[in-house]
């Protein structure tokens, strides 16, 4: 009885928890479809007093200019990841085999450089990046930007991951056959980091994709807009279309919805995995 009682406890609170965590989305997804009027009156109905407003999407997407941001948003996503997967696994595996001394310091720098907000480099960036070297208004200055800030926590996951789970005797045996130090990470390290690979191109296509402080310090042209700049364009200083921003909101949430349920069931692979090894 006592068993049942917890496994009951448990099932309502994770419950109660699932409700508060979808609820926000659910708000989203119907005022989308509401016009402004019945947003602002009643955001809790299921259908506004004007009916179903399908026609938001159609006209937020005209509104964002929805192919071209989508496109700025995929490959600044893409590319930041991207580098920051294969940057922080090199780096990581580098520190993890090459017991210098100065390795351990950079690796502590790198490790420290994590505690540093953001808010506090903005400034310095925007004046840095865009009175001196004149470089504001690039989808290059942006993912380098990605790139630097994402790859010491990309590092740290690597790292630990090298150290606990991939044996010596693996990379041993490659040296044997002849293989290089580039090689064996190719062919040996890399293939038996998925599960981290995995969880860093998660959270970091979250953070990148829904990232709106950075990108708009960086990109002031219009048609170099991310889609959390472009569904913000709705917010006006003296009146906002609430029903558009809601539907633009959804059409930005919806690609990264899609990645995650693709790469869901590998994330949960590698929590098992690393459950087993523990």
């Amino acid at each position: 009885m006592k068993k049942k009682f917890v496994h009951n406890s448990q099932y309502i609170l994770l419950s109660i928890l699932l409700v508060v965590y979808i609820f926000p989305f659910f708000l989203v997804l119907i005022n989308s479809f509401k016009s402004k009027r019945d947003v602002i009156k009643n955001p809790l109905s299921i259908i506004g007093t004007e009916g179903f407003q399908p026609g938001n999407y159609i006209l937020a997407m005209k509104r964002m200019n929805f192919g071209s941001v989508f496109m700025n948003s995929l490959i600044i996503t893409v590319v930041s990841v991207l580098l920051i997967t294969v940057l922080s696994s090199m780096t990581a595996y580098f520190f993890a085999r090459c017991k210098w001394k100065i390795n351990k310091l950079f690796f502590s720098m790198m490790i420290l450089s994590m505690v540093i907000p953001f808010q506090v480099l903005m400034i310095p960036i925007v004046s840095v990046y865009g009175s001196v070297l004149h470089v504001l208004n690039s989808k290059i200055t942006l993912i380098c930007l990605h790139v630097g800030f994402g790859v010491s926590m990309g590092t740290f996951m690597f790292h630990g991951a090298i150290i606990s789970s991939i044996p010596m005797e693996l990379e041993e045996a490659a040296k044997i056959d002849g293989a290089s130090r580039l090689k064996i990470y190719g062919s040996v390290i890399l293939p038996l980091l998925k599960p981290t690979v995995v969880t860093l191109v998660i959270i970091d296509s979250l953070a990148i994709w829904n990232d709106y402080l950075l990108p708009s310090l960086v990109l002031v042209k219009k048609e170099l807009y991310t889609l959390p700049i472009a569904a913000q364009s709705f917010h006006g200083d003296f009146s906002s279309d609430y029903g558009l921003m809601m539907a633009g909101m959804v059409l930005s949430i919806i690609p990264i919805l899609i990645l995650y349920f693709a790469l869901q069931k590998h994330i949960i692979e590698g929590v098992v995995a690393g459950a087993v090894k523990g």
